[in-house]
């Protein structure tokens, strides 16, 4: 073997062990962490993890270490908390140590999630974004058809109304191009998270995820032109939507370290329009799905507007505290659904004891959510979608604080309230009108969510009969 040759090999050889020590020392970490499989470097426990159902296996080690253990996602700590009692203690009880965002490359490389900013500075604006958004109003063939782009539209329209102050047309190709409109999108989304957990080697790797990046981009234009024609007409007496009370914020603000910037603004405005379009429209399309699959549920829902709405209105929030059953069907669907089974990403603010473990700061934690609200004390059978769940002995809407489907504590879901009175008036508007109808028999119709982080929804057609 020539010299070079043999010198070539031995640096690479001993820049693969410098690598290996590295990510092995990286992921031995510091403190007293809670126990967990063995993880190998670069790959982390990626071989004892299920590739298609990530809720599965934290099930299957939350049997075998406990309620709180540890794993690695590529290089990546993860402290998982599972149950109830654990998720509460760390978001409420730990609160604030619990506070920070888990690290999340491909939310900060294509959307810039609103529920992915990190440090002291989110409270602001987590505070500002609530006050807005309760400012705005928070507060006939019969063909088959899939129902996806039609729920995105008037889910989205709701968002629209309030961040753009405008609805759009559902024949605006601009707003029909900004919009998840494929069935697939929730496939990319799937590939997006991998993205998050190895980031450097999907980075160069082709893919679904290189594309939802494109589509990033296309709607970061699409809201950046809605600003500027924001800018242009701005009147600060007399804001209309939330883009204008952001740009109002803005020139009130004399501090150059503010976080009421234009980027900041942007990134929020996304993260509303995105994730208020993408999380509704799934849930309400499980829903449908789901009283299909069950017609008896779906007529008890008939039965129960009919007496309370009739068919001469529309239905409206004030509605809901008459309607027990209905909104029992929809507290069960999103338990059942789990859309984001693991939770969004947490992180410790600093080095945090927690019971009989000590967690580096900096150290990603999933409260996995589907594990208390699949918890077979409070909901029987939780695999069966079961509307008694949230119904007393009397037939009463029954609360459960084991209903977490936006999270708990300090970082949860921002447009919580948003979400539930659209699930609410949506559901109900077209159980109203429309009688449901599956083009199989309601048995072999498969409810089975794809699921690797979050439960997406089947691609289905269905037939809407005018009631």
């Amino acid at each position: 073997m020539e010299p070079l040759g043999a010198t070539t090999i031995f640096l690479a050889v001993c820049i693969s062990c410098l690598l290996f020590l590295s990510a092995w020392k990286k992921m031995s970490g510091s403190g007293n962490l809670p126990p967990g499989p063995v993880a190998f470097p670069i790959i982390g426990n990626a071989l004892q993890l299920y590739k298609k159902n990530l809720p599965q296996s934290m099930r299957e080690l939350s049997a075998k270490y406990g309620p709180i253990f540890t794993i690695y996602l590529g290089s990546e700590r993860v402290v998982v908390l599972y149950g109830h009692e654990v998720v509460k203690e760390a978001l409420i009880d730990q609160g604030d140590e619990f506070s920070d965002r888990g690290r999340m490359p491909g939310c900060r490389r294509g959307l810039g999630c609103i529920s992915m900013a990190s440090a002291v500075p989110w409270k602001e604006l987590r505070r500002f974004t609530l006050t807005t958004l309760r400012d705005f109003g928070m507060g006939k063939k019969r063909r088959p058809f899939d129902p996806t782009l039609f729920l995105n539209h008037s889910v989205s329209n709701v968002i629209c109304s309030i961040v753009f102050g405008d609805r759009f047309d559902y024949e605006d190709k601009k707003f029909e191009a900004s919009l998840p409109r494929k069935t697939k999108m929730w496939f990319f989304f799937q590939s997006l998270q991998l993205y998050n957990f190895f980031p450097t080697l999907m980075h160069y790797i082709p893919g679904p995820h290189q594309r939802i990046f494109k589509h990033f981009e296309e709607l970061r234009k699409f809201v950046l032109e809605r600003v500027e024609m924001h800018r242009e007409s701005l009147e600060p007496s007399c804001p209309r939507d939330f883009i204008d009370a952001f740009l109002i914020k803005i020139k009130q603000q004399h501090n150059s370290q503010s976080e009421f910037t234009t980027e900041n603004m942007l990134r929020r405005t996304l993260g509303l329009f995105f994730a208020g379009t993408g999380t509704t429209s799934a849930t309400l399309k499980h829903g449908l799905l789901l009283l299909m699959k069950y017609p008896e549920i779906e007529e008890k829902v008939h039965e129960e507007i009919d007496r309370v709405i009739g068919r001469s209105r529309s239905p409206c929030m004030a509605d809901r505290s008459q309607m027990p059953y209905t909104d029992a069907v929809v507290h069960e669907t999103q338990r059942f659904v789990s859309l984001a089974p693991l939770g969004v990403p947490r992180a410790v603010t600093r080095d945090t004891r927690f019971r009989q473990y000590i967690i580096p700061k900096g150290t990603t934690i999933f409260p996995v959510l589907q594990s208390v609200l699949y918890d077979s004390k409070e909901f029987p059978k939780p695999e069966q979608f079961n509307p008694g769940h949230f119904l007393d002995e009397n037939g009463a809407f029954k609360k459960s604080d084991f209903f977490m489907p936006f999270s708990i504590g300090k970082r949860s879901c921002v447009g919580e309230g948003l979400a539930r009175m659209q699930l609410f008036l949506l559901l109900t508007t077209i159980l109203q009108n429309f009688t449901l109808k599956p083009l199989i028999d309601p048995k072999d119709i498969d409810i089975t969510p794809m699921t690797l982080t979050s439960n997406a929804p089947m691609s289905y057609q269905l037939i809407v009969i005018p009631r």
